[in-house]
């Protein structure tokens, strides 16, 4: 998963899940949930898994502490990023007339801190916690050069942190040997569950209006150290109707009755930020785009439903560039 900034909303026996970090397998008793070497929102969402795992919601779902492993190299939220996220947001306003339309989870300032090296993960937090606070110091006080209205209450998030760390000690592994037992060890069914969607993908979304992370199928190698050939079948998951939260291209996008349709039958709410989604018709272009990509074995069509009560479905079936049809999603 690339981080808490997408949203699954999971029914099972008329119970509904909304998960933003978990995997979703951890509802059923007989599966290990493992979170890979992705980014780990943690500061409150690890805190509270007793409290969050005690709703009347999801009563009934016992041991899951047993049942939920955390990879030693999954980077660290911090409080600074979501803040930051926002602050990026409102500068892109300012100075753009438009912003990206991010979750503000801070997901992209901690890929950004990733690939500039100074990013912090679990085994940092795990293992000397004196050069973990000195570390964590200096990336806080990069951050504040960069937005000198940007308070962190550096002592305060160390001293939580520190409590944090031996709440997870004990559902922390080595995430690459883990999987390496799970793929030779005794013969079981491993489903890798993706976080957002194919046109998300920082490499081949809708960039700029992408997220920071691999959605496509190649982050199952990437982000769990799965070996390519370990890859059998990929699901891809579409809606017979096309959906998008935020700002970005969307060629089939109905701004009318059509498109408030699918959004009030399908219940069209972005999970985690409550917002509504744009709807349109299906497009065939994105979705070739997306096999060509991810090379799926099977698609699950999902909520088909949504359209019995209209009388003519239209789905887009091909882009004109300059008057001429093409071939490629441009």
């Amino acid at each position: 998963q690339g981080g808490n900034n997408a949203g699954h909303t999971v029914v099972v026996d008329g119970k509904e899940y909304d998960f933003h970090l978990f995997p979703s397998g951890i509802i059923n008793p007989k599966a290990i949930s493992f979170i890979g070497k992705r980014i780990l929102e943690f500061l409150y969402q690890l805190a509270q898994l007793k409290s969050y795992f005690s709703l009347c919601l999801l009563t009934g779902l016992k041991d899951w502490e047993k049942r939920l492993i955390i990879s030693d190299r999954a980077h660290i939220v911090f409080d600074f990023h979501q803040a930051v996220d926002g602050l990026q947001e409102v500068q892109r306003q300012a100075q753009e007339g438009k912003n990206i339309g991010t979750t503000k989870k801070g997901i992209g300032p901690t890929y950004s801190s990733k690939a500039a090296r100074t990013g912090l993960r679990i085994c940092d937090l795990l293992s000397d916690f004196d050069e973990f606070s000195s570390r964590f110091k200096n990336l806080a006080q990069q951050y504040k050069s960069m937005f000198p209205t940007l308070e962190i209450d550096i002592e305060g998030q160390l001293k939580k942190l520190k409590g944090y760390a031996e709440k997870i000690r004990p559902m922390v592994r080595d995430g690459v040997y883990f999987m390496y037992e799970a793929l030779h060890g005794s013969p079981k069914k491993i489903l890798v569950e993706g976080a957002n969607a194919a046109l998300l993908d920082i490499d081949f979304g809708t960039y700029p209006f992408v997220t920071s992370s691999n959605c496509t199928v190649g982050g199952v190698c990437t982000g769990l150290g799965v070996p390519p050939q370990h890859v059998g079948d990929v699901y891809g998951v579409v809606k017979a109707y096309t959906t998008r939260v935020g700002i970005g291209a969307f060629p089939t996008e109905q701004i009318n009755e059509i498109g408030d349709l699918l959004q009030s039958r399908g219940h069209e709410w972005g999970v985690t930020t409550g917002r509504k989604r744009r709807c349109g018709w299906l497009d065939l272009v994105i979705l070739k785009y997306a096999h060509m990509i991810n090379g799926f074995t099977a698609l699950a069509l999902t909520k088909l439903d949504i359209l019995d009560v209209l009388d003519e479905i239209k789905i887009g079936v091909a882009y004109k560039l300059g008057g001429k049809r093409i071939p490629y999603f441009p």
